[in-house]
Order: structure tokens, then sequence, then C-alpha cells
């Protein structure tokens, strides 16, 4: 992959990140669920920490290379 296509890639997947995050954060502000609840299901939640992990990945695949 060429920058340009890690960038995209890094935009999409944390605007999707993002939207997710909201619609957690918004259900459970309907629901009043405590704070630390809707936190807790953020943090726990198995597709944001897929997608954590898939921009963790992006960011050292944009890397350049360390010189030894």
């Amino acid at each position: 992959m060429d920058q340009q296509d890690l960038r995209l890639s890094k935009k999409i997947i944390s605007s999707y990140k993002k939207r997710l995050e909201k619609e957690i954060f918004e259900r459970s502000m309907k629901l009043r669920m405590p704070q630390n609840k809707f936190e807790e299901i953020i943090n726990n939640n198995n597709e944001l920490i897929n997608l954590k992990k898939a921009l963790e990945q992006l960011e050292t695949e944009s890397e350049p290379p360390s010189k030894v």
C-alpha cells in the first residue's frame, strides 16, 4: 500500500470508529445508563477493539523504516 492508501484507510476507519462510539454514547444516554457503564461498553466492544488494532497496524505500516 502506498502512503495515500494508508491515509485514506486510517481516515475511513477512524471515522467509522467515532460514529460507532457516538452511537453507543447516544443510546446509553437515552437509556440513562451511568457514565462508567457506557465507557465499559465502549472499552469492551469487540468491533471497537478490532478497529483500534487496525488503526495501530496502519500506523506502524505508515512509519518510515528506521535506520539501523
